[in-house]
Parts: structure tokens; C-alpha cells; sequence
């Protein structure tokens, strides 16, 4: 059974960084490609970036661009996002999720991700 467990959320300031970890179980993890999503208060689920799944690849929302990087480490079955120079409107609940895909170097947000986690909530003060 697929399933994702997303951490390393928190409260940080305007300009500040976090480092998000998705840990992934019950597939073949390196079959998958791999997204960030996140949900602010009464806003849409928004894409923030994906990662093919060798890893050679990622794309990002353009609202993102230049301040998040994101990873994956096949042998640990484990994606970063690595998040910087926060802003507060990056604040919202983000989960990662994944998707069964033939591409080994490319992937899409446009894909029907599945195996949606807890979420991990991201805070950003001003």
C-alpha cells in the first residue's frame, strides 16, 4: 500500500528556511514520480514542484522558482524540499504524494498523484 509521511514543518520568519522530507513505503519507490503540493486556508490545492523518478529532473511553480529545491534519494526512498527565503504567502499545509509513471527523467504536477499524507504544516511570520 502506498503510503507517504511528510515532515519537518514549522513556524519560521520572512526570509527564513525549512527543509521538508517525504518518507514513501509500500512501492517501488524509484517507479514514481514524486510531487510537492500544499493547501493555504481557503485556497485550492496548488502544485509546487515534482521530481522524475531518477531524479534528474524537477519542475516547480513559478511562485517558487529560485527559492525551493527539490530532491530525492531512491536508496532511502526519501524527497527533500528544500525551501528558502520564506515568504508569509508560502504558508499552508504541504504534502507530498506520488505517481506511477514510464518516465525515468521527466515529470508533470498535471498527474493524478495519490498516496496523500497527513501534510505538514509551514508557517511564515512576517
Amino acid at each position: 500500500q502506498l503510503q507517504l509521511v511528510e515532515s519537518g514543518g514549522g513556524l519560521v520568519r520572512y526570509g527564513g528556511s525549512l527543509r521538508l522530507s517525504c518518507a514513501a513505503s509500500g512501492f517501488t519507490f524509484d517507479n514514481y514520480e514524486i510531487a510537492w503540493f500544499r493547501q493555504a486556508p481557503g485556497k485550492e490545492r496548488e502544485g509546487v514542484s515534482c521530481i522524475s523518478r531518477s531524479g534528474g529532473s524537477a519542475k516547480y511553480a513559478d511562485s517558487v522558482k529560485g527559492r525551493f529545491t527539490i530532491s530525492r534519494d531512491n536508496s532511502k526512498n526519501t524527497v527533500i524540499l528544500q525551501m528558502n527565503n520564506l515568504k508569509p504567502e508560502d504558508t499552508a499545509v504541504y504534502y507530498c504524494a506520488a505517481n506511477w509513471s514510464k518516465y525515468q527523467t521527466t515529470c508533470t504536477l498535471k498527474s493524478k498523484y495519490a498516496g496523500w499524507g497527513q501534510g505538514t504544516q509551514v508557517n511564515v511570520s512576517s
